[in-house]
């Protein structure tokens, strides 16, 4: 009691939270490739087939992802569904500003690659510089949590520049694209089984190489066949993506209430 007690006195200004992120486990990373997906399909749904253009979707966006992040924030410990819709908004926003800067304002695709990867790097270096690690198991205070989040937004403006790059700008085309990406995470998976890469830089590597592989899945499945797509279309497949996340989410919503006492007894 008495520790408890000198802990609770002695809380710091970035107040100590419970952990925020999810545990990285094979949900986590098929939520994760879903999210990029759809972060890829309904970002050309809201521009291009309901015809809202980049700038009013861009900002619309926006607004809710500012909201779903203030609500996260606001929260005390890792809450599936208000996590993974943030994950599913930062995807369409990061994907948003990639392209407001590739087509609305012709930024070459190299140019982004290049600027969101060096805008990523400074920020894991200065995350580590001021917190002395970057374990998305240490997401326990409000600093760490910003820090996160904002290294989760570049990684996805990164891949949809780097996706982009391979797919169209090497005229690799999206199933090449996709498998490139594919045989990426592999070689990292393997690198960190095999080989015992570090836990936390295996974790970053494989989690900047989902954003391309979900964007080169999501072009794959809704670009005409024309273009080298299979022609399903942005709406069918961020409908289906976003149907698998919703129940995957409310598996692991009800694994929550199931191992959490306290959850149970408050929602």
């Amino acid at each position: 009691m008495s520790t408890t007690s000198t802990r609770s006195a002695t809380v710091s200004p970035a107040r100590h939270i419970l952990t925020k992120v999810p545990e990285v486990t094979l949900i986590f990373w098929v939520i994760k490739v879903l999210a990029t997906t759809v972060g890829e399909t309904a970002a050309d749904f809201l521009n291009v087939d309901l015809g809202l253009g980049l700038s009013i979707t861009s900002v619309i966006m926006a607004v809710l992802l500012v909201a779903a992040l203030v609500v996260q924030f606001r929260l005390h410990k890792y809450t599936p569904a208000v996590y993974w819709l943030a994950v599913v908004l930062i995807s369409v926003v990061g994907t948003l500003i990639t392209d407001n800067l590739t087509d609305s304002l012709g930024v070459p695709l190299w140019v982004t690659t290049v600027v969101f990867a060096v805008a990523l790097a400074a920020t894991f270096t200065v995350w580590a510089i001021s917190e002395k690690t970057l374990s998305i198991h240490s997401i326990f205070t409000t600093r760490r949590e910003t820090f996160y989040w904002l290294a989760v937004l570049f990684t996805f403006a990164l891949g949809t520049a780097a996706g982009d790059l391979v797919a169209e700008g090497l005229n690799l085309g999206f199933l090449v694209a996709l498998l490139v990406f594919a045989a990426a995470i592999a070689l990292v998976a393997v690198a960190y089984f095999v080989f015992h890469l570090n836990a936390v830089l295996g974790f970053w590597i494989a989690y900047i190489l989902t954003r391309p592989l979900g964007a080169s899945t999501g072009d794959l499945l809704s670009q005409p066949v024309a273009d080298g797509g299979l022609g399903l279309g942005t709406t069918g497949t961020s409908v289906l993506f976003l149907a698998v996340i919703l129940i995957l989410v409310m598996v692991l919503t009800r694994r929550a209430r199931t191992t959490d006492p306290q959850l149970t007894a408050t929602v």
